[in-house]
């Protein structure tokens, strides 16, 4: 089961968003419904979105699609930044990198630690 985190800095111009786990379909579509909650009232050009992706396991083959749509979201919303950080685990960084490029999210940087 997948758990996420989402706070919204004002100040700063940040939403956060943390992951975890291995995320089911149900638990990809919370996640959006909460997102497009958090992002009503702000202008998402003038934020960047920090996505913690250390605790997130390999996504399921059935659940990518979800995935690659929360970035053509993403893309769509204008974030002036989209960060994602990770362990150091190649093959979801990988994943990752492939969805942002095969979803055209630009301004993606992904971070291992």
């Amino acid at each position: 089961m997948g758990k996420f985190i989402l706070k919204t800095d004002a100040t700063k111009k940040v939403i956060d968003i943390e992951l975890e786990g291995t995320f089911t379909e149900e638990d990809g579509l919370k996640s959006i419904q909460a997102y497009k909650e958090k992002i009503i009232g702000i202008t998402p050009a003038d934020y960047q979105l920090k996505i913690d992706c250390r605790k997130l396991n390999v996504t399921a083959p059935e659940v990518v699609p979800l995935l690659e749509g929360c970035f053509i979201m993403f893309k769509g919303d204008g974030f002036e930044k989209v960060n994602l950080t990770l362990e150091n685990n190649p093959v979801l960084k990988m994943q990752l990198s492939r969805l942002g490029r095969k979803a055209g999210l630009e301004n993606l940087e992904i971070i291992s630690v």
